[in-house]
């Protein structure tokens, strides 16, 4: 289970419920955001939908506890074209 909780406008905390439970702060950068969803979603959906894309392809306990959404791309170069298809 996901759950993603606004801090501030670009500010994020997750919590993922699994065997482990693991909590992650998530920055976005409004540009980013943009670029991402088209603003077709509130930030909070694809903070969401990012961590079930990387949860398809890595356990919780390795994702960083601290990160910029932007670094995803540079783990996984698909994450941008996925995640475009995730949200339509």
């Amino acid at each position: 289970m996901i759950d993603v909780q606004q801090i501030d406008d670009s500010t994020f905390e997750v919590t993922v419920k699994g065997r482990v439970t693991t909590k992650h702060s998530v920055t976005v950068d409004p540009s980013y955001y943009e670029k991402l969803s088209g603003k077709r979603v509130p930030p909070a959906t694809l903070v969401e939908k990012s961590f079930e894309f990387l949860l398809e392809r890595e356990p919780n306990t390795s994702i960083l506890r601290r990160f910029n959404l932007s670094v995803i791309n540079q783990y996984f170069p698909e994450y941008e074209s996925t995640i475009h298809e995730m949200l339509a």
